[in-house]
């Protein structure tokens, strides 16, 4: 059962993290977007064995570049919903729809400015303990389990 909520990673550098969001997404009902390049195979052992059997659950599409992953959203009429550690609004005070694309950022790096301001909002997890940020599979987690609460 699929809600239409997605997750997009923008040229995702590690295959764990990555394997650990298609498992997420799966069990959620949600697909994953991959903006390329990745910084890996996704074919890659590692993105198997974090994602293990549900791999061939997961409603993956691989997107070759941001030209072309933004192309298909604007036809799609999709929200672009970029999580940052440069964003002030908490991810906690936004009303998610069920189109929303829940976009995470490189590992090493976010995105680059034109993907920020590309995005039709941008969205943080507060963070008072200090921590700089947090891994972006977990990051996924807490702003799909949100998302999902809100429209599922």
């Amino acid at each position: 059962m699929s809600i239409g909520l997605r997750i997009a990673l923008y040229q995702p550098d590690i295959a764990g993290n990555t394997g650990t969001i298609l498992r997420l997404a799966a069990c959620l009902g949600l697909a994953v977007d991959v903006i390329e390049p990745a910084g890996f195979d996704l074919s890659d052992r590692a993105l198997r064995r974090a994602g293990m059997d549900y791999l061939e659950m997961a409603a993956l599409t691989r997107h070759l570049d941001f030209t072309g992953f933004e192309n298909w959203r604007r036809r799609e009429g999709r929200r672009l919903l970029l999580f940052s550690t440069r964003a002030e609004r908490p991810y906690t005070r936004f009303e998610f729809a069920s189109n929303d694309i829940l976009l995470f950022g490189r590992e090493s790096a976010g995105v680059p400015e034109h993907v920020h301001d590309a995005a039709d909002a941008r969205l943080t997890i507060p963070m008072p303990g200090g921590g700089r940020s947090l891994n972006v599979a977990l990051a996924a987690a807490m702003a799909a389990g949100e998302a999902v609460r809100q429209v599922g």
